[in-house]
């Protein structure tokens, strides 16, 4: 009997912004995209089957994807929010509510400051991410500039490096399967991109059924920061329940520009870029083996 091949798993690329060149719009994660539709399993099955778009709004106002995300064939949302706060409407809240209560895999990433804080009332992922004048960090030691560089970009601004500039990450013990590079020298995932003003990322208060996995360090002040905080939590005798999350400290993680600064970025963006994630090989390896464990884990498979 033939061996019946599995299905791709189906990851939506998304942002909160619609289609605007001069911003970061979903073209400006064509190398997140492109390797993710690239991988294959051992059989040489592909693993992914990628979809990337922008926000976009149908007669009110709502993004016609996102509002009935409970009820697409979607297994992953990796939602980009690069807004200023307006990216989703409370219909869109809900449909991406539905589909993570029904198991749909769910990574959520935003930026310095305010930016990207419509995601914060999101599920638990959202509760994850702490803006200025949204859901601050509670931690109120951490409600300080930390990037004193660019001056018109205040807290949460961790300054853990340049973009297209790698930095150092220290996994969280015990090391999280997402961290797990086999072909690294010391076994894990050690760099991923670097970015002149992350924001803050942490574990809600009361959850108990997320951790923070990776941590980074400020090249300003020395102060270390979270980077990522995956959550799991538990299913029902049926195996009914939320999906599995991820919150991620800052969308440059995943940009063009910062895996390649040579790429391009918005005429806005005004630090001058590094390049030691092209001078240093295991860097981009690091952060292509980190976002196919990301797919996997995602859908509850085994990166």
């Amino acid at each position: 009997m033939a061996e019946v091949m599995e299905k791709p798993i189906r990851i939506l690329l998304q942002t909160t912004i619609p289609a605007t060149e001069d911003d970061w719009s979903i073209d400006r994660f064509s190398l997140l995209r492109d390797y993710l539709a690239s991988v294959k399993d051992d059989a040489g099955n592909y693993l992914f089957e990628v979809k990337a778009r922008n926000r976009e709004s149908d007669a009110e106002g709502n993004d016609p994807i996102l509002s009935n995300l409970g009820e697409s064939d979607f297994d992953e949302l990796w939602l980009f929010a690069v807004d200023v706060g307006d990216g989703l409407t409370e219909k869109d809240r809900a449909g991406i509510t539905a589909f993570h209560n029904r198991g749909g895999g769910f990574l959520a990433t935003r930026d310095h400051q305010d930016l990207g804080s419509s995601i914060c009332n999101l599920c638990g992922v959202g509760a994850a991410h702490f803006f200025q004048n949204y859901n601050p960090d509670p931690d109120e030691s951490r409600r300080v500039i930390d990037d004193i560089y660019t001056k018109n970009i205040s807290w949460p601004n961790y300054h853990s490096g340049r973009n297209g500039d790698y930095q150092k990450i220290t996994p969280s013990e015990p090391v999280h399967q997402l961290l797990k590079n086999p072909a690294s020298p010391s076994g894990v995932i050690e760099f991923f991109p670097a970015h002149p003003h992350e924001g803050a990322v942490g574990v809600p208060p009361g959850e108990t059924n997320g951790r923070v996995i990776a941590i980074g360090t400020s090249q300003v002040s020395g102060r270390e920061f979270n980077l990522a905080v995956a959550f799991e939590w538990p299913k029902d005798p049926d195996g009914n329940g939320q999906g599995r999350g991820v919150a991620e400290s800052t969308f440059h993680h995943f940009c063009d520009y910062n895996w390649n600064a040579d790429i391009g970025c918005p005429s806005f963006v005004s630090e001058p870029p590094g390049n030691t994630m092209k001078t240093e090989t295991r860097a981009l390896e690091d952060i292509k083996t980190y976002v196919r464990n990301v797919g996997l884990w995602l859908a509850n498979k085994t990166p």
